[in-house]
């Protein structure tokens, strides 16, 4: 079926969404959801079978549901309405929920019900919720409803026969119902009202007496004492009190800042860093090891998958760390949510010179892709439970093995960030793996790779586990087991001379320096695409129209 998506965005369950239906044979085109008279010339030049809409702000128009079958995928169980579906359950501490796809007509997702998908719910934050719960729900709501559709003999249901309704009507979530009561709400209220808001829009509330907004909260049940009172620094978050315990805040936006975007909390308030006194930081930098059967398992989780130029630091040495240990494997496991995004662009936006900070920290991603493809010492294995992107999905090729699960989304490519050339050794890496031209396919095109794909390209070796908890069980099983191969040192051996075979043909530090004198033109050069482009996507700028390797449909102009 020729499919439109209609989107406010390329968000996560989008792309995931377009890497499933495209593998299942369907074509399909996006157009960003800019304006009605944008999104109706989008319809009249593709003349799709079937309007899918992922992720909306407001209505379909009445001209387009009118006159074609429009399918919108809302994050709520049937009867559930509203702008804000999982704030509310988040906050209300709901079990269970789910995904309805539903057909548009003129009541805001309240249309007749082609399929629904149910997941349990624990104490998530909304971002997390939603890369994982809600778009695995999500793609096998869609599957169904369009298998249904070309069934031909399905008749959606209208909301008032559907079975056990439970969801009703909410309005719009506003900071009134998020607000925190310091002095009497207890540590999992803290957590459900700022997981709520986590990713947008955050709990506004106040920190050293400034406004802010928070994000990114963990239980800190070991530490205590007068609610709401501050009690110091652990890593860059800062650690407050509740009624029954304390949170750690990681993350906040200062509206009366200079730099009014997201932030790590000891940098937003940079100047509040000697009023309250440092904590024991140990783990809390979202860097961990771990040892069994000899094997390694380095886990990072990042804050969206950002990884800044201190960070990539602490990583390294941690891997250095590892590889001094007595172990035969290490294994690169990456973080809950992601497994790494590359360079953190928020806090290069907000250094004094983010043409400087953008070097040091693609020189610290180097460093660490370096360390990785020249360890002799042991099999190197990045196991990817969730998504990677940019420098970050090419950090994955540093490895001797690239284990991938098949829901997870790989974006290869720069270009999308201001025409970057990118670094982290992927013109060897890359083409090491696909050959040259496919290399070159798959950086200019641009588009998301789903997990089984990757592993059909070779960019992966291995594709499993239908779910994080399953892949990173099976990993750990099949890192054991080649940990204790009877020809492991033979492996050992051969992964050197490769390596040395490599080295004596073109060494590494040509592909580095060549790669950064690219990448030096980005960040000093005359063309200043990079630095709008960061700019925007910090800044959550609207976009102004769909990016043409999207919108297929306007390619025939």
């Amino acid at each position: 079926m020729r499919i439109l998506f209609l989107t406010h965005s390329f968000n996560s369950l989008t792309q995931r969404l377009i890497v499933d239906l495209t593998a299942a044979g369907h074509e399909v085109s996006i157009e960003f959801d800019i304006a009605d008279s944008v999104a109706e010339e989008a319809v009249a030049l593709y003349r799709p079978d079937i309007i899918l809409a992922p992720f909306l702000k407001r209505a379909i128009p009445a001209t387009i549901w009118q006159n074609n079958l429009c399918l919108v995928v809302h994050p709520g169980i049937a009867g559930d309405r509203g702008p804000s579906a999982l704030d509310w359950a988040i906050q209300r501490g709901e079990s269970a929920w789910g995904v309805t796809v539903l057909q548009a007509n003129a009541i805001m997702d309240g249309g007749d019900i082609w399929a629904m998908e149910a997941f349990p719910m624990g104490l998530e934050k909304k971002s997390s919720l939603y890369r994982n719960q809600v778009t695995e729900a999500a793609c096998k709501a869609v599957a169904a409803a369009l298998a249904r559709h070309l069934e031909g003999r399905f008749q959606p249901c209208p909301l008032e026969r559907w079975p056990d309704v439970r969801g009703i009507e909410r309005p719009l979530m506003r900071q009134a119902d998020r607000k925190i009561n310091w002095e009497s709400d207890d540590t999992r209220t803290v957590l459900r009202k700022i997981h709520a808001a986590d990713g947008f829009p955050g709990v506004r509330d106040e920190l050293f007496g400034a406004p802010c907004f928070l994000f990114d909260a963990h239980a800190e049940p070991e530490m205590a004492g007068r609610p709401g009172v501050l009690l110091g620094w652990r890593g860059q978050a800062v650690v407050r009190a509740t009624c029954d315990g304390a949170v750690r805040i990681g993350h906040v936006r200062r509206p009366d800042h200079a730099h009014t975007f997201k932030l790590p909390a000891a940098v937003a308030f940079a100047s509040e860093l000697e009023s309250v006194p440092l904590l024991d930081d140990a783990g809390a930098d979202g860097i961990r090891y771990e040892e069994a059967e000899g094997v390694g398992y380095l886990y990072f989780d990042f804050y969206n998958g950002a990884m800044s130029t201190d960070q990539c630091q602490r990583l390294l040495a941690a891997y250095r760390q590892a590889c001094a240990c007595p172990t035969r494997v290490i294994a690169l496991m990456g973080g809950e949510d992601f497994w790494s995004n590359g360079i953190h662009l928020n806090l290069i936006e907000a250094a004094d010179s983010p043409a400087d900070e953008s070097m040091r920290n693609i020189r610290a991603m180097d460093d660490l892709a370096e360390a990785i493809l020249r360890t002799t010492s042991h099999l190197t294995i990045a196991a990817l439970a969730a998504n990677a992107g940019a420098g970050g999905a090419f950090l994955t090729l540093a490895a001797d093995l690239v284990w991938v699960r098949p829901g997870i989304v790989l974006n290869l490519h720069y270009k999308n960030m201001g025409n970057l050339y990118g670094s982290e050794f992927w013109t060897y890496t890359l083409p090491r793996r696909v050959g040259a031209e496919q290399a070159a396919s798959i950086t200019q095109s641009r588009l998301p790779l789903g997990g089984t794909q990757a592993a059909r390209m070779g960019i992966a070796d291995e594709c499993f586990g239908e779910d994080a908890a399953s892949f990173r069980n099976e990993a750990k099983k099949r890192a054991s087991a080649i940990a204790a191969l009877p020809d492991y040192g033979e492996r050992l051996a051969a992964k050197t001379e490769a390596r040395w075979r490599d080295e004596a043909i073109r060494p590494l530090t040509q592909y580095r320096e060549l790669e950064l004198a690219e990448m030096k033109r980005n960040f000093y050069g005359f063309d200043p695409s990079y630095h709008y482009a960061r700019y925007q996507f910090v800044h959550k700028a609207p976009h102004a129209w769909t990016p043409r390797h999207l919108c297929r449909h306007r390619n025939i102009l």
